[in-house]
């Protein structure tokens, strides 16, 4: 039996495979598509399971230690290259390099804010 190319199967659905590549928009959709294969039911529920994420880090991590605030970080870092919110992985790398930047801890919690209202958003 023969089965479609995965390439079917990714944009066989409408959704961030109609959009191009932007790391301008809190969640680059073509990464995530990519990643979830074109499945929108999968798309919405790793994005549901990345804003749970990067809420419960953004109420963590402003009253943590420097150590504590790196491994927050680190542990958004990985998630948020995965679904392609690079804007918070970038902040999420220099909170690593700066666990004491209080600059750096607004700047997160304003792109975690930008991702969660993404989200509501293409979701409504």
């Amino acid at each position: 039996m023969a089965y479609p190319s995965v390439d079917i199967v990714a944009f066989s659905r409408p959704g961030g495979e109609s959009c191009a590549p932007s790391r301008a928009r809190p969640v680059d959709l073509v990464h995530l598509a990519r990643q979830t294969m074109g499945d929108r039911a999968l798309e919405q529920e790793v994005l549901s399971m990345f804003v749970q994420q990067a809420q419960s880090v953004k109420d963590q991590i402003r009253r943590a230690n420097a150590e504590q605030r790196r491994f927050l970080a680190h542990g958004l870092k990985g998630s948020a290259r995965g679904i392609g919110a690079f804007a918070v992985a970038e902040i999420c790398g220099k909170v690593e390099d700066e666990p004491t930047s209080e600059a750096g801890m607004r700047k997160l919690a304003r792109a975690i804010d930008d991702v969660r209202d993404f989200v509501a958003t293409i979701n409504r």
